[in-house]
């Protein structure tokens, strides 16, 4: 059998998902696309642009009229894992300032949101040799991907990493307040929680990403075939 085209990582904030996405699309030599970057990116827009993220027909009348563009991070240097575009502006690294990370949940939960930004992921699913990873991405955008995983971990675990990741770019973290965050987020995004029916569920506390990828990857040869170490 021949590898899949396309292959989805869906679970809760701060499970691994991005991290899990970039090791697999690296082996199998895949495209990655965090789809999760297009609902940040409609975030940032609506903070700069004073539009309400609670009010779902304006963010979803500015979600219609913004071009975002997900494209391989290129020459730089500076350790992202691609570049994000919004109107033409870099705003790879602004994606992930405390004020976006509050709000994009908020923004993203409004259906007429998720019609518009699920339309472009599928378009970009649909060329095939993808990993996709988000929330829903299995069950609602990409139903019939041969290959889905549901990434969980606890909420500490959860916690633990994201303070790692912000204290590794110099940022100051506050490992409770992390807590308190990835719960709300948890309970914003409560409706799209649960798995695919057909997805493989990986629980990470205690993994490293290799040993993750590594589970992963035994569960695509098992699925599609011999593939690349």
């Amino acid at each position: 059998m021949p590898a899949p085209l396309i292959i989805t990582i869906d679970g809760p904030a701060g499970a691994g998902k991005s991290t899990l996405g970039e090791h697999l699309a690296r082996r199998l030599g895949y495209l990655y696309f965090d789809t999760g970057v297009m609902y940040r990116a409609l975030a940032w827009a609506a903070l700069h642009r004073h539009v309400d993220p609670a009010d779902a027909e304006a963010t979803a009348a500015l979600a219609r009229t913004l071009d975002i563009q997900v494209l391989p991070a290129g020459a730089a240097a500076d350790g992202r894992q691609y570049t994000v575009l919004v109107d033409g502006a870099d705003v790879t690294w602004e994606l992930r300032r405390p004020d976006v990370e509050r709000v994009v949940s908020v923004a993203a939960r409004h259906p007429a949101v998720r019609t518009v930004l699920r339309a472009r992921q599928r378009a970009i699913g649909n060329r095939g040799r993808v990993v996709m990873v988000g929330r829903d991405i299995g069950s609602v955008v990409m139903p019939d991907a041969p290959v889905k995983f549901y990434l969980n971990a606890s909420i500490d675990e959860r916690a633990r990493r994201r303070t790692v990741e912000i204290q590794s770019r110099g940022g100051a973290s506050d490992i409770q307040h992390i807590r308190n965050e990835i719960m709300r987020r948890d309970e914003l995004d409560r409706h799209v929680s649960a798995p695919a029916a057909d997805a493989c569920i990986i629980v990470s506390d205690g993994l490293t990403p290799e040993q993750v990828a590594d589970l992963a990857m035994s569960y695509i040869r098992r699925v599609a075939g011999e593939l690349p170490e």
